[in-house]
């Protein structure tokens, strides 16, 4: 089965854990399909956004027990990937704030309003 670079791509993963990461190292997480490797995720990622990979990491996510109502069910298995860039690359997608490896801390008192001036 060949797959194209977007079904290899699912979707971006938004978290507080992701987004933290992302503020903080650069790294970005993806859902991916279940039968690629970290060769396609970079060459999709490359292709789709033209930019650099320096690193994939992927994670096997096993499907939970969970029941709805009386019926227990398993939910299905996942795949994620956290792509690290190199340096001088970027990747504009929603919701990203623009305050890549910096710290919160930082980002909170560049945000907040100066009272009494």
């Amino acid at each position: 089965m060949e797959l194209s670079n977007y079904d290899i791509i699912k979707k971006r993963i938004v978290t507080p854990k992701s987004t933290d990461l992302f503020k903080k190292e650069g790294k970005i997480t993806f859902e991916v399909h279940k039968n690629s490797n970290k060769i396609m995720i970079r060459t999709a990622v490359e292709k789709i956004w033209d930019v650099k990979v320096d690193n994939v990491r992927v994670i096997s996510v096993p499907g939970k027990t969970k029941s709805f109502g009386r019926r227990p069910f398993v939910s299905s298995d996942r795949k994620k990937a956290i792509v690290t860039l190199k340096k001088g690359y970027k990747i504009d997608l929603p919701g990203n704030v623009e305050t890549m490896g910096m710290s919160s801390k930082s980002t909170k008192e560049k945000s907040m309003p100066l009272e009494g001036k």
